[in-house]
């Protein structure tokens, strides 16, 4: 192992350290409840929570909050991208939790435009418990819809604000909001 090895921490990352790292850059407080962000791009983004103490309250469970702030946080990005990384902000943020997730639950994030104007962003954001057999969604936790002001000017001692993001951006590609 040689020196730059060493400092990093080692051999070959996992995806899951990739995605650890992404999310790290991208959001650290999304990093700090252990979620992962995973696909990043102005269409979409999707991303895991494993349901841990950290982020449930006293009843065990996924505390609304987390559900929340993971809705807000992945819009936001989606929006800024979306808008040719100028700056965003949420002005509404509606939730409706329809089901608990315990602790040792996977859950999955989506978050998805619904409608891309000017001047707002409209984006949807689901969260499911991980099927533990198939690995794919299960029951659906909630959804979310977030509105964010976009097309808002960048501040100068702000300019670098999205690097990280267009870093791990995919393509920009027509952009059609979808159902999700």
């Amino acid at each position: 192992m040689d020196d730059r090895q060493r400092s990093s921490g080692g051999g070959a990352r996992s995806s899951s350290d990739g995605s650890k790292s992404k999310t790290a850059e991208l959001d650290p407080v999304l990093h700090s409840i252990g979620f992962e962000i995973e696909e990043v791009s102005p269409a979409q983004l999707t991303g895991r929570l494993p349901v841990t103490d950290r982020c449930c309250q006293p009843f065990k469970v996924l505390h609304g909050g987390v559900s929340a702030l993971v809705a807000e946080a992945l819009a936001s990005m989606g929006a800024h991208m979306a808008s040719g990384f100028r700056r965003v902000a949420g002005v509404q943020l509606s939730i409706n939790h329809f089901r608990s997730a315990a602790v040792g639950d996977v859950v999955l994030a989506r978050a998805a435009p619904v409608h891309l104007g000017r001047s707002t962003q409209v984006w949807e954001v689901k969260l499911w418990k991980q099927d533990p057999s198939t690995q794919g969604k299960g029951a659906q936790i909630s959804e979310s819809r977030v509105t964010l002001l976009c097309n808002l000017p960048v501040p100068d001692n702000l300019k670098h604000a999205g690097d990280a993001l267009m870093k791990y951006a995919a393509a920009k590609a027509t952009i059609t909001p979808s159902r999700l």
